[in-house]
C-alpha cells in the first residue's frame, strides 16, 4: 500500500518559539493566549504575526476541533493595538500602517477563517481591537465582572477592523451606532443581553463553562460543522471583505494627520484629549488637519519650501518668515 506523505502533520506547540502568546494543543483543543498582561494583552505588530500562526497552526491540525482564545491575567482579555506602538511607529510612518493594516487584516481571518469553532474566553475588558477580535470567534464566554467596547472615535481612529462591519449584526444598528460614536463601557449583564456573548458567569466558572461548550462541540461531526460555519459566515464575510481594503487605504492615509496624533500622544502623555480644540480649528477658520497648520511657506533666505502656516521662523535656517502670523 502506498503511503500518504501528510504536509499537515501536528506540530509541537513548543517548536514554534512564541514570544508574545502561548499556545497549547491538547485532547482536540488549541488555546490560544495573548501574553502581555503589563499591557492589557495589547498586541504589537509582532503579537499579530504569532496570533496569524498559531491560528493558522490549529486551522490546519486534525488533532484540533476547537480554539480557545483568551488573554493572560485577570484584567484584560484584548484592549487591541498597542498605543505606545502607534505613537512611537505609525504616526511617524504612516504609509507603513498600510502594511500593518494587511496584517491585522489576516490576524481577523486566521480567526473567523480557521474551519474550527473558535471560543472567546473573556477574561477582563474587551476593547477596540479586543471587542473585534472576540467578534471575529464564534462564541464568547464572558465574566461577570468584565465589559466590552468600542474606543475608535475617542483616540483619533476608526472601528473599522470589524465593529464597523458586525457591530450592526450582532446588536442591531441603534445600538451598534452607539457603541461606535459615544464609545461606553458595555458590562456583562449587558453584552448579554444585546447578544455580543453567550455566556456571562461568575469568574470562578469560566474555564468550566468554556470547557463545557468545548467538549459539546467536539460532540459534533467536524466537515459538519466546518460548512456550518462558513454559511454562518456569509454576513460577516459580506461585511468584512466589502469595506475592509477600504478601511486599510484610509486608516493609513488618516494617520498623517492631526487625530491619530492627538489622540496617540495623549494616550503616552496620559493627558485629556483636546477635542473642542481641533472642533475649533475648523470653526475659526484654521487647519484641523494639520499639527502646525498647511505646508504654505517658502522660506526667503534659504528657499525651503512647505513650511507649516503656523511658523514665524524657517526650521531650516531659522530665518524669519514673510508674512506669517505663528510664533
Amino acid at each position: 500500500m502506498t503511503s500518504l506523505i501528510d504536509y499537515f502533520t501536528s506540530k509541537s506547540p513548543r517548536s514554534m518559539d512564541f514570544k508574545d502568546i502561548l499556545y497549547d494543543k491538547k485532547d482536540y483543543v488549541a488555546r490560544i493566549t495573548i501574553n502581555r498582561p503589563e499591557a492589557y494583552n495589547a498586541y504589537t505588530t509582532d503579537t499579530l504575526r504569532e496570533l496569524i500562526r498559531a491560528f493558522d497552526d490549529a486551522s490546519q491540525d486534525d488533532q484540533v476541533g476547537v480554539i480557545v482564545y483568551t488573554g493572560a491575567g485577570e484584567k484584560a482579555f484584548c484592549t487591541g493595538g498597542d498605543v505606545k506602538e502607534y505613537a512611537s511607529v505609525y504616526t511617524k510612518r504612516p504609509h507603513e500602517y498600510f502594511k500593518y493594516m494587511g496584517l491585522f487584516s489576516r490576524y481577523i481571518e486566521s480567526i473567523f477563517r480557521s474551519g474550527k469553532v473558535t471560543i472567546a474566553r473573556i477574561n477582563g475588558m474587551a476593547v477596540g481591537g479586543g471587542n473585534e477580535s472576540q467578534l471575529a470567534c464564534d462564541l464568547a464566554v464572558m465574566a461577570d465582572d468584565c465589559y466590552l467596547g468600542q474606543v475608535g472615535s475617542s483616540v483619533g481612529s476608526v472601528a473599522a477592523g470589524g465593529a464597523t462591519q458586525w457591530l450592526s449584526i450582532h446588536v442591531g444598528d441603534r445600538r451598534a451606532r452607539e457603541m461606535l460614536f459615544l464609545n461606553p463601557r458595555i458590562p456583562a449583564a449587558q453584552a448579554l443581553e444585546w447578544g455580543l456573548v453567550n455566556r456571562v458567569v461568575p469568574r470562578a466558572q469560566l474555564d468550566d463553562t468554556v470547557n463545557e461548550l468545548a467538549q459539546k462541540l467536539l460532540n459534533t461531526f467536524p466537515e459538519c460543522t466546518r460548512y456550518t460555519k462558513q454559511q454562518v459566515n456569509y454576513w460577516k464575510e459580506s461585511a468584512w471583505f466589502a469595506t475592509i481594503g477600504h478601511a486599510r487605504d484610509w486608516l493609513s492615509t488618516h494617520f498623517t494627520t492631526l487625530e491619530p496624533y492627538e489622540g496617540m500622544q495623549a494616550f503616552v502623555e496620559k493627558r485629556k484629549i483636546d477635542y473642542r480644540g481641533i472642533r475649533g480649528r475648523a470653526t475659526d477658520g484654521g487647519s484641523s488637519e494639520f499639527l502646525w497648520g498647511p505646508y504654505e511657506h517658502t522660506c526667503p533666505h534659504c528657499g525651503a519650501k512647505g513650511i507649516p502656516s503656523a511658523f514665524a521662523y524657517c526650521g531650516q535656517c531659522g530665518a524669519k518668515l514673510n508674512g506669517a502670523s505663528g510664533a
